[in-house]
């Protein structure tokens, strides 16, 4: 068990939705039992540690989530950035929602071909971004673009956005278009 628990670690890391003891067990061709098994020492240790975070049995499966305790200090981290501009990786990953809503966070990670969870938190918190149900096959968590994307990209709908083909000719550029929201200071992998 001595390699389970650090692959439980790193997989439960990119996982944007509890995951199951049974697809965690596949995963890592391991038994349900062995997963368990680690999984229930990992949250013990990680709480006997006195940890920042810990690892929950929530909606099936299994997830990290900060501590109740240090809830004030990451609060105070995400608001701290309320006011910088959003990087180009947020930029980015906010068009793809945009042009694929709803998406999966899976599939707008798979579009960018990095992680994007840490810029698609900050998106929420930002109030550009909001959950539009769950996918039907895998339970996935969708999200949409908001209203208050479109106020702050000067949109009356989607319908107004600048065509997503290749092929299409450049929009012209106007205060209309350019983005007038705060902008964030980091990358696709963690904001």
């Amino acid at each position: 068990m001595s390699d389970l628990k650090p692959a439980l670690e790193a997989v439960l890391m990119v996982v944007d939705e509890p995951a199951t003891e049974a697809h965690l067990a596949r995963v890592l061709e391991r038994t349900p039992g062995e997963v368990a098994d680690a999984l229930h020492e990992l949250a013990e240790e990680y709480t006997s540690q006195g940890r920042g975070f810990e690892l929950r049995r929530v909606a099936g499966g299994w997830r990290y989530y900060t501590r109740a305790a240090f809830a004030p200090a990451v609060e105070a981290f995400v608001l701290e950035g309320q006011q910088a501009r959003l990087t180009r990786a947020a930029l980015e990953t906010l068009a793809v929602v945009a042009y694929r809503q709803p998406v999966s966070r899976s599939r707008v990670s798979a579009v960018r071909g990095v992680n994007c969870d840490g810029v698609m938190r900050t998106l929420l918190q930002r109030g550009l971004v909001e959950e539009a149900g769950a996918e039907p096959e895998t339970g996935a968590i969708l999200y949409r673009t908001t209203n208050y994307f479109l106020e702050r990209m000067g949109l009356r709908g989607l319908d107004e956005l600048p065509s997503s083909r290749p092929s299409s000719p450049r929009p012209r550029r106007s205060s209309r278009t350019h983005w007038k929201g705060p902008v964030v200071r980091s990358g696709c992998a963690g904001s």
